[in-house]
């Protein structure tokens, strides 16, 4: 089983999001990613804990007020950057399943 955050809100979410994912991290996820909306489409994926994508984000600054978030539970595929969500399509869907 995987976990999945989604936030709107006039300000930034990437906060929300990370700490969304922070709670659902408990049953040993190997990857974890988060899309964000402002102005552009931005993703930032890691592999391992939540704490490596926290360190991403902070690092990138990324922001925005829409976005979705994932933890990943690998049941196909091995623990890769690549495999983790959220999934981006060629016109800047970004996808969790």
């Amino acid at each position: 089983m995987c976990g999945i955050v989604g936030a709107v809100a006039r300000r930034n979410i990437v906060p929300v999001l990370l700490e969304g994912l922070r709670k659902l991290e408990y049953r040993g996820y190997d990857s974890a990613g988060i899309a964000v909306v402002n102005g552009s489409l931005n993703r930032l994926r890691s592999t391992g804990r939540v704490a490596a994508l926290v360190s991403m984000a902070e690092q990138a600054n990324v922001k925005g007020n829409l976005g979705i978030a994932h933890t990943r539970w690998a049941t196909h595929g091995a623990p890769s950057e690549r495999n983790a969500h959220p999934h981006i399509s060629n016109d800047g869907l970004a996808l969790v399943h």
